[in-house]
């Protein structure tokens, strides 16, 4: 029987109505099937090096476009591997559709080869996650999958299929199912009104810009809203650039390990306006410690409970049209104090700071200072979890939603780079570059072969500094030494040639922007490694510690 028809070509079908561009993933036995009908299909299957990384690209690709990405795996350890992706999606807010094989229906009940309870171990990490018990039933598994990932709030789901399910015959007049979209309501104005009582009766409010808004493509009613009513506006570090850091409302973004300059402005503040704002992204104890504040939550959802984020009146709806209403109905101007303009100048004049180290190994500050340069307003970087999160999530100013891209739900070592070939699919117009300390990028290193191979162009800005620097920061804070953090590195200069990419050192502070520069505009995949001297991580928590407020 011919692939075509088999159950898999319809898989394939359905995947085409529901917009799919790419699936990421590794072919195993038991779907050769599906991968081979993709052969016939616009989709281009993005073959990948480790199913971390598929589903780290699907991840990633989700985040930017706002359609599931997909990820593809064989049944048992290829399914498993998908699962770190799949959890940081999740925990992210991000649209994934994870498909993988699983044994047949006549073993499945059974001790078996390869035989795991996969729909249960994707369980606790997905929104829904099911098995296909038939091919009649793939429309309808297919069509829910999509819907459930991309409705607000959305996530990861997984949907296992068996082999001989998948290479069944496929039945006649089964067809995709057509895509219907969950629409976004307006804001109940009743809502609005006790939303605008409890403005009218603040002293000092404070808005808080979250992952949501950049997903619900409010930058711009954000900006209106904060300028009728004269509000300043921070980001979490998964929202940065929904609000563009040189307005003059902006204050920056939390998230930081301490007090950071930011802080400062929820201490004064009375009254919160979350917009888009979801718990996993910060722990609210760390703006409202007395649980003292009002808070007004806008978003899709309700908030989650928790006892520092009580919320006086919760806003639900399309968050552009309830930021629009909530403007409409309050009848006052917030007079903004220096507040902002001292937080906006303590932060300018770090990066001056940086900007004028020339010190080797560079400073962070310096390497944060010159990738700014390097970058264009609308370019993307993603910044891995490690002290690189920490230094470009508060430094590295940000003008445009999801051009400054960090893991602050699951916090995943090793996305960046997998991460970075799906931003450069999504952008093909945009320059991408992906910032990782050595320890996360030898996580998925492999995949550089994967973007030599596809001729997906993007950079690859190793800091390098021999040990797991988030940790011993952590570590010489706290328990005033660190160890069992330190380890050694390849040449990233040959690592990255014998994959075919091209590789570059800096020796030097005034070499890496030049460097940078070339890289970015040569257009090919390059990886730029960079000594970091981090005796500056402790300057900055001993200097934030340091501070007094109110400013």
């Amino acid at each position: 029987m011919s692939a075509q028809a088999r159950a898999a070509r319809l898989i394939v079908q359905a995947l085409e109505a529901e917009g799919v561009e790419y699936v990421f993933g590794i072919p195993g036995e038991e779907n050769i099937h599906f991968v081979d009908a993709l052969t016939d299909s616009p989709i281009r299957y993005i073959l990948v090096r480790h199913e971390q990384g598929a589903a780290f690209m699907a991840e990633m690709y989700g985040r930017l476009t706002g359609k599931a990405g997909v990820a593809s795996a064989t049944l048992g350890p290829g399914a498993i591997n998908l699962q770190l992706g799949v959890a940081d999606a999740t925990t992210n807010s991000t649209p994934v559709v994870a498909i993988t094989a699983q044994v047949g229906l006549d073993r499945i009940y059974k001790e078996s080869h390869q035989v795991v309870d996969l729909v249960s171990l994707f369980r606790p990490i997905t929104k829904w996650s099911e098995l296909a018990p038939s091919a009649q039933a793939l429309p309808e598994l297919i069509r829910k999958a999509f819907k459930t990932a991309q409705t607000e709030r959305p996530g990861a789901v997984y949907l296992a299929i068996p082999e001989d399910v998948e290479s069944a015959p496929l039945p006649e007049g089964l067809r995709p199912l057509p895509v219907n979209v969950v629409r976004p309501q307006d804001p109940s104005p009743s809502q609005v009104a006790r939303a605008a009582e409890v403005l009218a009766g603040a002293r000092r409010p404070i808005v808080l810009a979250g992952h949501g808004a950049s997903r619900a493509g409010a930058s711009e009613a954000l900006m209106r809203f904060s300028e009728r009513l004269g509000l300043p506006v921070a980001t979490t570090f998964n929202g940065k650039g929904v609000f563009p850091d040189d307005h003059r409302h902006a204050l920056g973004a939390v998230g930081f390990m301490r007090h950071d300059y930011v802080n400062f402005g929820f201490d004064e503040a009375d009254v919160l306006i979350t917009v888009g704002y979801e718990l996993q992204e910060f722990d609210p104890v760390k703006i409202n410690p007395k649980r003292d504040k009002k808070i007004v939550h806008v978003h899709q959802f309700p908030a989650e409970v928790d006892d520092h984020y009580p919320v006086a009146v919760g806003v639900q709806g399309d968050i552009s049209r309830s930021l629009d209403a909530l403007a409409g109905a309050v009848d006052r101007r917030f007079e903004m104090d220096g507040t902002g303009e001292r937080i906006r100048r303590m932060l300018r004049e770090e990066l001056e700071q940086g900007r004028e180290e020339g010190g080797f190994p560079l400073s962070p500050r310096r390497v944060v200072t010159d990738i700014r340069e390097a970058m264009g307003r609308e370019d993307i970087v993603l910044a891995d979890t490690g002290a690189v999160k920490m230094w470009m999530a508060r430094m590295y100013p940000t003008y445009e939603p999801n051009t400054m891209l960090v893991s602050n739900g699951l916090s995943s070592m090793g996305f960046s780079v997998p991460g970075a070939l799906a931003a450069k699919l999504a952008f093909p117009g945009r320059k991408v570059l992906a910032a990782t300390g050595d320890g996360a990028f030898l996580m998925n290193s492999q995949e550089l072969e994967t973007a030599v191979r596809e001729r997906i162009p993007f950079v690859v800005l190793v800091w390098v500094d021999g040990a797991y620097g988030l940790i011993e920061w952590k570590m010489d804070l706290e328990l005033g030494r660190d160890s069992h953090v330190a380890f050694g590195n390849p040449d990233f200069v040959k690592y990255a040639e014998s994959f075919g990419a091209r590789g570059y050192r800096v020796t030097s502070a005034d070499e890496l922007l030049p460097t940078l520069r070339k890289a970015l505009d040569d257009d090919v995949v390059s990886v730029v490694a960079v000594p970091v001297d981090y005796k500056a991580n402790l300057e900055l928590t001993d200097k934030l510690g340091e501070l007094t407020g109110p400013f």
